[in-house]
């Protein structure tokens, strides 16, 4: 899976997009996705995510992470379909994750800034690929989903 990291804050280090990077292509093969499947991450503030998040979801106040899914069809669009010989990557979508948010719910939590900013951008990831905690039910599935793949990974609390 290709990831592209964009650090609009120039705060986040290698390291940990290295992590998350690792964390993500973990979780990419735990769901059996395409090799050539895309996405990408961005790393912002709390102004820049309030920005969003007021656009996009009418919540003015900033959030932790956003994900805004490519192949996520309204009810008004219609699909785009090519050709059985043309073979498309998998365009998963985009993740907005705010630093600022990580660092203060890992003291909230009592955990790293690195294990939260791996959460969350977990988080974001399930979301890109279809899950939802809307309903008690969805969110059962999901934070069942994102415990094991932690787990699995190694990355607790």
């Amino acid at each position: 899976m290709e990831i592209n990291f964009f650090d609009e804050t120039n705060e986040v280090s290698t390291k940990d997009q290295e992590k998350i990077e690792s964390l993500l292509q973990f979780a990419a093969n735990y769901l059996k996705l395409s090799d050539d499947a895309e996405m990408s991450v961005t790393f912002m503030d709390n102004v820049a995510i309030q920005v969003i998040n007021r656009q996009y979801r009418d919540k003015d106040m900033p959030t932790d992470v956003i994900s805004f899914a490519f192949e996520e069809e309204s009810e008004e669009e219609q699909p785009i379909i090519f050709s059985e010989d043309f073979e498309m990557p998998k365009i998963l979508g985009d993740l907005m994750i705010s630093v600022e948010r990580a660092k203060e719910q890992a003291d909230d939590y009592g955990h790293s800034y690195e294990r939260e900013l791996g959460f969350l951008a977990l988080h974001g990831f399930l979301h890109l690929n279809g899950y939802d905690h809307l309903t008690e039910s969805d969110e059962k599935i999901m934070f069942g989903l994102q415990k094991e793949i932690l787990d699995a990974y190694g990355l607790q609390r």
